[in-house]
């Protein structure tokens, strides 16, 4: 729903965590100017909310799976010991 009839559809797996997330995050900022605009009817507007919510857990798991790949990766210059 939260996508224009013009925007493809992104496949995760061609696209990086980072970039994933940009995606989310730009698709809620656009349902929430929507949402602001009051020009939605109640029932849209209620799936756009339930909309957002999916989003909002996919970008916490991106934000997670971001995080983790930081503190597994080594700092710079830091090797690992054998």
């Amino acid at each position: 729903m939260l996508r224009g009839p013009h925007e493809p559809h992104i496949e995760h797996n061609t696209m990086s965590n980072a970039e994933h997330l940009d995606e989310l995050i730009a698709r809620l900022e656009r349902a929430a100017e929507q949402l602001r605009s009051g020009e939605l009817s109640p029932d849209v507007a209620a799936t756009m909310v339930e909309d957002c919510a999916t989003l909002a857990t996919q970008a916490a798991a991106e934000l997670e799976q971001l995080a983790r790949a930081e503190v597994s990766a080594p700092a710079p210059g830091q090797d690992t010991l054998l």
